[in-house]
């Protein structure tokens, strides 16, 4: 029979199956195939082919080694099937009852080897216990009593190859000459074995076999199911051989080393020369792979599968991690990737990044030097990113693996720009020692381990994970929390797969802690122990916890050697180089460190000189060191093994706890992992001396007793705050599913008990819906009550305030925050600063040591400002440390130096987020403090030091400047020269020129404003600010970033505010400020603060006087809206137009009624200030038609607007009434517009083609006729608009020529209706509210800057806000550019597969069909994937028939969502729900230099006013949503509710000038009086009566300035024309 046949017989026996045996069925299949075994050829066949010598079914057929396991490991079938009785268990012997538990067949030649050895019983009993577990004694018992026969017939069952195999693997040893049992030949005589033994047994056995528990194939573990079970879960024994000693000064539990597993069936060691050459390259001094890489080698590089190692420290798992790297560059390489030539040059490095998370800074830095190295070939980038390190875009951009720590990327990923953005491109996770989730920092990896898994969906992206750890009891928890296959990725390595075998040497030191007994046992101990070590030959390392104590230790250990006269036994001087070592030690200037030598010893520390740490090192490896006492950092940092190591006391200063902590496990697995030296001896030895209370707490621990439960209750309140300020939850719904994800879910649902969790509420609720539930509403109570975000009771939804943003981003703590909350005040000096911030819960592990109260009382004599609380105290001691890192002061205690480091590193990171809690709550006194505290701490100086000790100066000259130029300001140095400057400081004109360098360098600037009053109540400030200082690469790099804000007069407040920064092209910046202003004479001046966000002293203050200020009036007539009965169309007197109007409409809205008699009745000018698409058009055509359809000879309306859109638009609305005798044309040119018509016309045309046609002679053709001008969109007055106006009212001044003014709601209208000649009885001016369709208006603010990540953050809102509405609605989506519209779909569309919505926006199963039929008509099919998922796209630069497309699906309301660009706003669309993403937009702008730079611009509050009105529908309610920088919400806001200001812009622009030089030349234009009878008739002229400081003029002189005016845009005579260069165009940026 065919293999696969009898493999499915071989199954059948089985009464019960795993739920792998159809994918064994596949590998049998797969490697059948490679093994070129054809159907129907037997068992035979598999001898042949294992017998080829082919490699088919091992170098890629790596799939087999299960199935092959499945053969070797069926159980005997006794009889023949059916035709004997069944057999009970009781009848069976004891080999076969062995046989017949599948969870023991991998260990049964082991079993059965150990039965006929010669050992005692004694012996043999021990060694079956810990080869089966406790769980089989009674089995082991029995094969006991007769173990000859039992082992004999269990090895019967063996090919003779097997048992040989076996023995020689039971004895430890290998003959010389025999082949390597990890050799190719020896699995392939393995597997034929086992096929042979297999296929000899009958196939069914009869007897029905108890339920076996799952067996993983890559699990090594010789001690499997060997536990106990208590309250709390199963707890791991001791191994078998495990000792323990004890004596009147110490406990000592030595554990024997483990016994290695026997190889599987098809183990072999791969050779590096089968890899791919992209891996081969990156394994340099490898023949192979070690046994456990090699076992890992499939699914690491030939898969994508998460995988966890747990593997004891030094077996290899950062190969594992190179494996895991290199596929991901592999597949990040082209397919032609064959005709490239260099590896290198094929990967795509921009499109990955590789997160490798470890534990440490020194290990991180090791990892960085190891890959650096070993992947510069592929010109690969390694760099880390740790503690406070900031990385750059052009840094993140070429830089494609990152090592990091738990809590650096915590805050990374929290980030949506810059180093946050890392997020997004992430292919791979490497997170080393996930064991230390049983630590307090784990629930820092389940944060990140539940985001990334979040992300994983959200994004539709694929990121791997791979998880590597020291030998943990529950593994198969972590693996299901990594979201592992236990089949497939999950690979456990038990302590026999070290290097080099470990004993391991737990001892307890009797005694009080920290007593002298203690300290005396301790020191005796680690004598006893050393000597006995190096007596025998030995190298020993110990290991001690601070610089100091390596010296002292040694000391102690040098006269304890002495007194029991053993220095022979440490005496160097017999090494072969012990003369050349004795004189190169003698170069050290460490007095200590060559006393030392002599004796044999050594020591090794971070405070050493790096030449004397290397020569420490060599000297070591070079054994003529004898002892080493080093620190731990020498565990992580340096590869320096030896035979033994010992741990001397375990405890550690731990300075973010601020007091002495237990060695963590991760340490000790570190250290023992550097015992035994690979390759050179076969054991090594770890001792650890530990306080006898500790002893268990270690012995657990390193040896894996108990399970390792979730530290992530602990810190759940923080991190959901961070998930809020994401936006990834929203809500409590999705909450629950955010834990989820979490460790603390797996540990909860299989150790309930230990989480106050009964068993029966797990019965009821398997998956914890309500315990994770009550988790969720529990945190979000607290963080509700500390201010950090809104929480509705009633719809269970999140809110992130702006201090819980500012939380999330600097990592601050809820606790702290209430602090905050409490202490801080609107004003505030340093001191009071620094009492709030030493009050922070992350300084409560900082604790006062009496021995160091006299060194604090020192410091604070030193130290400038006032301590609170003491010396004595925490908070005082916070507060002391943080000051002497800004003093630089000198301290002696190694403590407090750790603690200051520590405060320093915190107090920082507080700073900067108490600064923009100040910013926030616009607190302007309290803000300046803050700004130049963060920068005091980061360069170490205070605010009243002189700035330039930031330029990097040498010290000479810094003593100098100070003695005796201390009064001179930077930019009074920076205007002398250098001479002058080399003889004010004293010295020469060389340091004169380095000191004039750095005054020019030093950040300055140059502030200009302009008072624009917008009405009665509202100022803008137009500000420049022009760079005052010489760019610097090396001290500015890209970008010199500053805060620039107005402050009320008091120095309270914060009025407005904005970020912005110079660049090396950047000469200037301009922005402007909206300030609300009640009067002037309460506040007579403002305050423009300038100050650098990186250097002290770089601060600008320009104070703004008001006392000329002179603001528009308030006294302002509203239109009330009268309640009157609604017109209908009858009322036009015509039926035809009556008909018409009615097949659309009901009849008139109440504006219109109200406003209906003046516009129709009669021919007053008209001034109609009502709120967008609130039927303004209609009134419109009502005035045209009266107009034209009077029968006189004035029968020419003109209607006139600024975009071409709208007079399209409206020409489209008049085709619909052509039973009129009216024509309408589209008049866009001059020519167009100038025509006449026999019969009435109306012509609709644009300001541009109007002022054309008014600057030609042709325009006296059109006046004799013209008897209307309708100006609509009024509220876009620009200069064009305005001298087109301006002209055609002076041109009509002597004819009959009717003006109505359309406009959107305007704060103060008066002065247009003037303009346009409008009585005060014919001027209506309604509010926004006054609009008869309801619009329900919310606003969502963000911080982050204009970015993808921006719109990234956006999505989630705008997804619930689409969900939100009413089924038969739509949304339109407005973006600020077109490149953002299918990023913004995508996003959309990742929203819908989160919330399972498998037809996006879809509203029912028949859509689909409609839109399939509806994407048969597209020209670009990439736009068919957003359509089947109810998204439109609309941009310029579609197919025109593609547009129109998309337009009749949104109209028809078939497609739900349509995306449109902002620059297509102005398209008459409408939906129920429009959202506004974002109020900002990129724009590139020229400087002065021509040098192109990319700016930031707001939308105009007319854009947004155009955009909201889409959501005005008639009879229906509409929702707007805005969505816009938190410190632009006030403003527009302000506008949509009161109205839109009305400003000329005549005076700011080239449009007039340009008119008056060309009016000159053709000779229309003789004098500037001329100039002043056009300007008369504009809207600037009646505009600088109402605001003349807008227009930079004086009250009741308004004639003056226009006369002024007239000078500036007189042109001046050609020959001096010739010489003026072109003007330059404007930089101007809107904040």
């Amino acid at each position: 029979m065919d293999i696969t046949s009898h493999l499915q017989e071989l199954l059948s026996g089985h009464t019960t199956q795993s739920n792998h045996d159809a994918h064994l069925l596949e590998e049998i299949a797969l490697w059948e195939k490679r093994s070129n075994i054809k159907a129907g050829e037997g068992v035979d066949s598999i001898d042949e082919a294992v017998d080829s010598g082919s490699d088919s079914g091992f170098g890629s057929g790596w799939e087999i080694s299960t199935t092959l396991n499945l053969f070797m490991n069926k159980p005997v079938d006794e009889g023949d099937g059916d035709d004997e009785p069944d057999v009970g268990p009781a009848d069976l012997s004891t080999a076969q009852r062995l046989r017949s538990k599948p969870n023991l067949q991998t260990l049964l030649p082991a079993l059965a080897a150990l039965l006929v050895s010669d050992k005692s019983d004694h012996a043999s009993s021990e060694e079956a216990l810990e080869l089966l577990g406790y769980d089989e004694m009674d089995l082991i018992s029995e094969a006991l009593q007769d173990r000859r026969r039992v082992g004999s017939e269990l090895l019967s069952y063996a090919s003779p190859e097997q048992n040989e195999s076996m023995r020689q693997h039971s004895k430890g040893k290998q003959r010389r000459g025999q082949e390597n049992e990890y050799s190719v030949k020896a699995s392939k005589k393995r597997i034929k074995a086992a096929l042979k033994a297999n296929a000899a047994q009958p196939m069914f056995s009869g007897t029905a076999n108890p339920e076996a528990p799952p067996v993983y194939p890559h699990v090594y573990e010789a001690s499997l199911g060997k536990h106990t079970v208590s309250a709390y879960g199963p707890k791991k024994l001791l191994p078998i051989g495990t000792t323990q000693e004890e004596d009147e000064i110490m406990t000592e539990v030595i554990i024997p080393p483990a016994r290695p597993i026997p190889p599987r069936l098809t183990e072999r060691l791969v050779p590096v020369s089968e890899l791919e050459e992209l891996a081969r390259g990156c394994f340099p001094k490898y023949r192979t792979l070690n046994r456990m890489q090699s076992i890992i080698y499939p699914a690491a590089y030939t898969t994508n599968e998460n995988l966890l190692v747990c593997a004891p420290t030094g077996a290899g798992k950062t190969d594992i991690a190179m494996l895991s790297i290199l596929r991901v560059l592999d597949q990040n390489r082209p397919d032609d990737r064959a005709a490239r030539t260099g590896l290198g040059s094929t990967i795509r490095r921009d499109d990955l990044k590789v997160i490798y998370v470890a534990p440490m800074k020194a290990l991180a830095a090791e990892i960085v030097r190891k890959f650096a190295k070993r992947l510069a070939w592929l010109s690969i980038k390694v760099r880390e990113l740790t503690g406070d390190m900031q990385m750059t875009r052009a840094e993140i951009s070429e830089t494609q693996i990152i090592v990091t720590t738990p809590e650096k990327w915590d805050v990374v990923t929290r980030k949506p720009t810059g180093e946050g953005e890392l997020a997004s491109k992430v292919k791979l996770l490497i997170i080393d020692e996930v064991h230390l989730l049983n630590e307090e920092r784990g629930a820092v990896i389940e944060t990140i381990v539940a985001r990334t898994l979040r992300q994983v969906e959200s994004s539709q992206s694929v990121i791997r994970i791979v998880g590597l750890s020291a030998t943990l009891p529950n593994y198969m928890d972590v693996a299901d929390f990594l979201r592992v296959s236990r089949y497939a990725g999950l690979f456990y390595f038990d302590s026999s797969f070290r290097p080099v075998l470990l004993e391991q040497h737990f001892i307890g030191i009797k005694g009080k802690i920290n007593t002298p007994t203690q300290k005396r046992n301790l020191d005796r101990i680690t004598h006893e122990k050393v000597a006995e070590l190096v007596k025998e030959g030995h190298q020993v390392m110990v290991f001690v916890h601070a610089r100091k104590e390596t010296v002292k230790s040694a000391m102690a250990l040098k006269e304890a050697v002495l007194f029991h006269d053993e220095s022979d036994d440490f005496d160097p001087t017999g090494h072969p180089k012990w003369e050349l070592f004795r004189r190169e030690i003698s170069t050290s200037r460490n007095k200590e460190l060559k006393e030392l030598f002599d004796f044999g010893f050594g020591i090794h520390h971070a405070g050493m000189l790096r030449s004397d740490r290397n020569m420490v090192e060599k000297m070591f490896e070079a054994r003529a060191i004898k002892v080493l006492f080093c620190t731990a950092t020498l565990a992580w940092g340096v590869n320096l093994p030896a035979h033994a190591v010992l741990i001397k006391g375990t405890q550690v200063y731990d300075s973010s706890k601020g007091t002495f902590v237990d060695l963590s496990v991760l340490d000790v697995l570190q250290i023992f992992g550097r015992a035994g030296r690979p390759g050179m001896e076969s054991s090594g030895v770890g001792y650890i001396c530990t306080p006898d209370e500790k002893l268990d707490h270690y012995l657990d621990a390193v040896t894996s007793q108990h399970p390792i439960e979730s530290k992530f209750i602990a810190g759940m309140i923080d991190s959901l705050n961070a998930e809020i300020s994401l936006g990834t939850v929203a809500n409590v719904n999705e909450g629950v599913k955010w834990l989820g994800y979490t460790y603390l879910f797996v540990r909860m649902k299989r150790n309930p008990m230990i989480y106050g969790i009964p068993y029966d509420e797990l019965a009821d609720d398997p998956q914890l819906g309500s315990k994770r539930t009550q988790l969720v509403t529990t945190a979000a109570k607290k963080l509700a009550a500390a201010h950090m975000i809104r929480f509705d009771e009633r719809s269970q939804g999140f809110t992130i305030t702006e201090i819980g943003r500012i939380a999330a981003k600097y990592y601050i703590r809820h606790a702290t925050i209430e602090i905050f909350n409490e202490d801080f005040k609107p004003i505030m000096s340093e001191a009071d600063v620094l009492a709030v911030l030493s009050r922070s819960t992350e300084f409560d592990q900082i604790q006062v040591r009496e021995n160091e109260l006299s060194e604090l009382t020192a410091l604070e004599e030193i130290i400038p400002c006032e301590v609170r609380g003491g010396t004595d105290t925490s908070q005082g001691k916070v507060n002391i440390l943080l000051q002497a890192h800004i003093s630089k002061a000198y301290v002696e205690d190694f403590a407090l130096v750790s603690d200051m480091a520590y405060t320093a590193q915190n107090g920082g990171r507080i700073i900067r987020a108490l600064l923009e809690i100040a910013i926030s709550r616009k607190w302007a006194k309290t803000s300046a403090v803050l700004m130049a505290m963060s920068k005091a701490v980061e360069s170490r100086m205070w605010p009243f030091d002189h700035p330039l000790r930031q330029s990097g100066l040498s010290q000479n000259l810094l003593h100098n400047l100070e003695r005796w130029a201390d009064d001179f300001l930077v930019h009074e140095l920076a205007v002398q020269s250098a001479a002058e400057l080399g003889q004010l400081v004293h010295l020469n004109e060389a340091q004169g020129a380095a000191l004039l360098r750095a005054a020019r360098e030093f950040p300055s600037a140059k502030i200009t404003y302009a008072l624009r009053p917008l009405n009665s109540s509202l100022l803008k400030i137009s500000v420049r600010v022009e760079r005052a200082f010489v760019w610097s690469n090396k001290n500015h790099g890209s970008s010199e970033p500053f805060y620039i804000w107005v402050e009320s007069h008091d120095g309270i407040d914060i009025l407005q505010l904005a970020h912005l920064s110079f660049r090396p092209t950047t000469q200037h910046l301009t922005t402007n400020f909206i300030v609300p202003m009640q009067s002037t004479s309460s506040a007579p001046y403002l305050t423009i603060r300038f100050v650098s966000d990186k250097w002290l002293g770089a601060e600008e203050e320009i104070i703004v006087e008001l006392d000329t200020l002179v603001m528009p009036t308030s006294d302002i007539v509203l239109t009330s809206t009268l309640d009157l009965p609604f017109l209908g169309f009858k009322a036009l007197r015509n039926p035809i137009l009556e008909r018409l109007y009615l097949s659309r409409h009901y009849g008139m809205n109440r504006l219109q009624t109200q406003c209906f008699f003046t516009i129709y009745n009669t021919w007053d000018n008209v001034l109609l200030s009502a709120p967008t698409s609130g039927g303004k058009s209609l009134l419109a055509q009502f005035a045209i038609w009266h107009s034209v359809l009077g029968g006189g000879r004035h029968n020419l309306a003109i209607y006139v607007t600024k975009r071409k859109t709208y007079a399209r638009t409206f020409v489209e609305s008049l085709d619909l009434f052509r039973g009129v005798e009216t024509e309408a044309q589209l008049c866009l040119s001059p020519n167009e517009l100038s025509k006449q018509t026999p019969r009435a016309c109306v012509k609709v045309t644009t300001a541009p083609t109007l002022l054309s046609l008014l600057s030609t002679s042709n325009s006296q053709s059109i006046m004799s006729a013209l008897s209307l001008v309708v100006c609509d969109d009024l509220e876009s007055l620009d200069s064009i608009y305005e001298l087109a106006l301006s002209l055609l009212l002076q041109a009509t001044q002597r004819h009959p020529v009717r003006f109505v003014g359309i406009t959107a709601s305007l704060t103060d209208p008066s002065d247009a209706a003037d303009w346009l000649r409008a009585p005060p009885e014919s001027t209506f001016r309604f509010l926004p509210a006054d609009r008869e369709q309801g619009v329900i208006t919310t606003t969502h603010t963000f911080t982050i800057p204009h970015s993808l990540s921006l719109f990234k953050a956006m999505a989630h809102p705008v997804y619930t806000a689409i969900r939100a509405m009413p089924p038969i609605e739509s949304a339109l989506v407005i973006v600020p550019a077109r490149a953002l519209c299918r990023l913004v779909a995508t996003q959309l569309i990742t929203q819908c597969a989160i919330e399972m919505e498998i037809n996006g926006f879809l509203r029912t199963a028949n859509d689909r069909g409609r839109m399939e039929i509806a994407t048969s008509r597209l020209r670009d099919h990439t736009l068919e994937d957003y359509i089947l998922q109810g998204i439109g796209i609309l941009g310029n630069g579609m197919h025109p028939p593609d547009r129109t497309l998309m337009l009749e699906m949104f109209a028809d309301g078939i497609l739900p969502v349509l995306i449109v660009p902002r620059e297509m706003c102005w398209m008459p669309l409408r939906a129920g729900l429009v959202v506004v993403m974002g109020t900002q937009y990129l724009e590139y702008k020229r400087d002065e230099t021509g040098a192109e730079d990319r700016q930031v611009s707001n939308y105009s509050i007319h854009e947004v006013v155009r955009m909201q009105s889409f959501a005005v529908r008639h009879g229906m309610m509409g929702r707007f949503l805005l969505l816009c920088q938190a410190e632009d919400r006030d403003t527009f806001v302000r506008f949509l509710n009161q109205g839109l200001p009305l400003e000329s812009e005549l005076h700011e622009s080239e449009t007039l000038k340009v008119w008056v030089q060309e009016r000159v030349q053709d000779g229309a234009i003789k004098s500037k009086q001329d100039i002043l009878d056009v300007l008369s008739f504009t809207f600037l002229a009646r505009r600088l009566k109402s605001n003349p400081t807008y227009y930079d003029a004086q009250p009741e002189k308004h004639e003056e300035a226009l006369s002024r005016f007239v000078d500036s845009i007189w042109p001046a005579p050609a020959s001096t024309l010739a010489l003026l260069p072109p003007p330059a165009p404007d930089a101007n940026v809107s904040v």
